[in-house]
C-alpha cells in the first residue's frame, strides 16, 4: 500500500554512502541534529569511516559501492537492524580528469562508482520500498550532470548518466511511493576539489562552498521534495540558458574554457 508520508528526518532511518568525508560526512552530521531513528554511514573500510560515524552517533558499515553484492549487504544490514529504510543518500563519487584518451580501466572504474552504484542501490531498495509503501532516494549528481565539466570527460559523462537515472526513477516509480532528488552542486570544498591539479584548480577552489552549506541546502530541498537540489542557485539559470539556446551556451562554455586555460 502506497503511503503519502512527508519527508521527516526526525525519526527516519537514513543510509548515506561516501560518508567518511566531504558532502557525505556533512550530511550525516547535519541529519544527526534532526534526531533520526537510525543513521548508517558507509564508505570503504578504514579509520575515516569509524571516526565519521562516531562524530554523529551513526553506525559504520563498510562497503564498496562499485560492488552490487556489497550494496545488497549494506541495505540488508540496515533494514535488519532498524526494520525499515526511509532515505538513502547515494552520495559516493569519484573524479577522473582527462578526455576521451583516458584508458578504458579508468572509464570503467568511474562508470561503476558514479553511475552503477546508483543502479545497484535502486535495484536493492525497490523491494523494501514496495514492502514499506514509501521511500526516498537522494542521488548526489553534480552541476556537471546538468552542464558539463571542462577537463574531465569521464566525470561529465557519468554525471549526465546519473541525472538521467534519477529522472527515470522519479517518473517510473512514483506510483509505488518513491520520491527522488538529484543533488547538483557546482564546486564544493572537499578533498576531490582540493586534490585537482593543473589549470582548473584555482578556478574550482575559489568558487567552492563548504560541504556544510550543501548539507543545509539538502535539508531544505528534502523538506520541499525538490527534484533538483541546487546549493549554487545560479546553476538553475545556467541550465535554463543551455536549454533555451544550445549554440550560444556551447560558445559561452568555449570562452570559459579559454579563460580558465589562460
Amino acid at each position: 500500500m502506497i503511503q503519502e508520508i512527508p519527508v521527516q528526518l526526525s525519526g527516519a532511518v537514513i543510509l548515506i554512502t561516501g560518508a567518511a568525508r566531504g558532502i557525505g560526512l556533512a550530511l550525516a552530521q547535519r541529519f544527526a541534529i534532526e534526531q533520526p531513528a537510525g543513521l548508517v554511514l558507509s564508505d570503504l573500510a578504514g579509520a575515516a569511516l569509524s571516526q565519521a560515524a562516531a562524530s554523529c552517533g551513526g553506525v559504520p558499515i563498510p562497503a564498496d559501492v562499485s560492488s552490487e553484492s556489497d550494496i545488497q549487504f549494506l541495505i540488508g544490514q540496515t533494514v535488519d537492524r532498524f526494520g525499515r529504510l526511509d532515505l538513502i543518500c547515494s552520495n559516493a563519487g569519484i573524479l577522473v580528469s582527462g578526455g576521451v584518451e583516458v584508458p578504458d580501466p579508468e572509464w570503467d572504474r568511474i562508470w561503476r562508482v558514479n553511475l552503477m552504484s546508483h543502479v545497484y542501490i535502486a535495484r536493492a531498495y525497490l523491494p523494501e520500498l514496495r514492502r514499506q509503501g514509501h521511500g526516498y532516494l537522494l542521488l548526489t549528481v553534480s552541476a556537471a550532470g546538468l552542464l558539463t565539466a571542462p577537463g574531465a570527460a569521464p566525470y561529465a559523462v557519468t554525471k549526465h548518466a546519473a541525472l538521467s537515472l534519477a529522472e527515470w526513477l522519479a517518473v517510473t516509480h512514483a506510483a509505488e511511493g518513491l520520491r527522488v532528488s538529484a543533488l547538483c552542486p557546482e564546486f564544493v570544498r572537499t578533498q576531490m576539489v582540493l586534490d585537482v591539479e593543473g589549470p582548473y584548480r584555482d578556478w574550482m577552489v575559489n568558487a567552492a562552498i563548504p560541504p556544510e552549506a550543501v548539507a543545509e541546502t539538502v535539508v531544505n530541498g528534502l523538506a520541499a521534495e525538490d527534484f533538483l537540489i541546487l546549493p549554487h542557485p545560479e546553476v538553475a539559470e545556467y541550465f535554463r540558458r543551455k536549454a533555451a539556446d544550445y549554440p550560444r551556451w556551447l560558445q559561452g562554455m568555449r570562452r570559459l574554457l579559454d579563460k580558465v586555460r589562460t
